[in-house]
């Protein structure tokens, strides 16, 4: 969003009217509102924020209080003209609040209700009248701005003491907030699709600790009395599952080796005992035949 001009008549302090070039202002770069305690640099920044959304921040729109000035005469009406760039359109708003007036007949006044102007400008065919509808207005701004009143005066306009409700804000506010001013959809999409990716990863992975889980208990059942300790407890998806199914499956097959090599030994043991058993009964039996034919 760009200002391009700003005037005000009968506004806050100022009674007749006051125009500012901002265009002027910023073509040698940043500008600095300065004066004393009063002479109208906040009015200024109100003027800003009541032509964009047709209220000025804070207190100083709540009941009670009045924008028009003072100092002007009861003939002329409190009015503010922002002309600004937003969205790559170019706009006038003009905007009159509640007021009183002479009345046209007789004495004393009446009070003229709430007026919004609002035009865009074609290089081709000029200023074009838009809308003099306060809803519609404010939408169409709100819209092309990207944030509501008070929003924009929380970040963009930073009045005394409300920034810092900003900063005290919880993190889903702000987030939502500076969302919209700064366009972060591209990075909520790549947040999101860094969040499928993780989804469908952790949902690989899941499938893989099942299959982890299966061959364990088949290697226990396998394994019987060699697995001395117990099937690990963990669960599909958990850190760790697949390191602690590998340190057991080496206890267990270990356990099943060593259980091996004892029942190898004990084979060939029960073999020679064997052998010696046979030779002794063919030798017995040689002995026996012999004994019979000595008979």
């Amino acid at each position: 969003m760009r200002l391009h001009r700003l005037t005000l008549t009968a506004f806050g302090p100022f009674g007749a009217t006051q125009e500012v070039d901002f265009d002027a202002l910023s073509s040698a770069g940043i500008f600095l509102l300065h004066g004393p305690t009063g002479a109208g640099k906040t009015s200024v920044l109100d003027a800003v924020c009541y032509g964009l959304y047709g209220a000025v921040p804070g207190a100083r729109q709540s009941p009670g209080t009045s924008l028009r000035s003072d100092h002007a005469p009861v003939d002329r009406p409190t009015e503010v003209r922002l002309e600004l760039t937003v969205g790559g359109r170019r706009l006038e708003v003009t905007r009159r609040p509640a007021q009183p007036r002479p009345k046209k007949r007789g004495g004393g006044f009446t009070t003229e209700k709430a007026q919004s102007w609002l035009r865009e400008y074609h290089p081709e065919h000029g200023w074009k009248a838009l809308s003099r509808s306060h809803q519609e207005i404010g939408e169409e701004i709100g819209g092309l701005v990207g944030m509501s009143r008070d929003q924009f005066c929380q970040v963009v306009l930073l009045p005394q003491g409300d920034f810092a409700r900003f900063l005290r804000a919880d993190a889903e506010a702000r987030g939502k907030l500076l969302g919209r001013l700064f366009d972060t959809r591209r990075f909520a999409a790549v947040e999101e699709r860094l969040a499928e990716l993780r989804r469908a990863a952790e949902a690989r992975v899941r499938a893989g600790d099942e299959q982890i889980l299966a061959l364990a208990h088949r290697l226990a059942q396998a394994a019987g009395p060699a697995a001395e300790e117990p099937a690990p407890e963990e669960r599909p998806g958990e850190p760790g599952l697949a390191e602690a199914v590998l340190r057991w499956a080496a206890v267990a097959r270990s356990g099943a080796r060593e259980r091996l090599d004892i029942a190898r030994w004990m084979l060939t043991a029960a073999e020679r005992r064997s052998d010696a058993a046979r030779l002794l009964a063919e030798s017995e039996r040689e002995l026996a035949r012999l004994q019979q034919r000595y008979e």
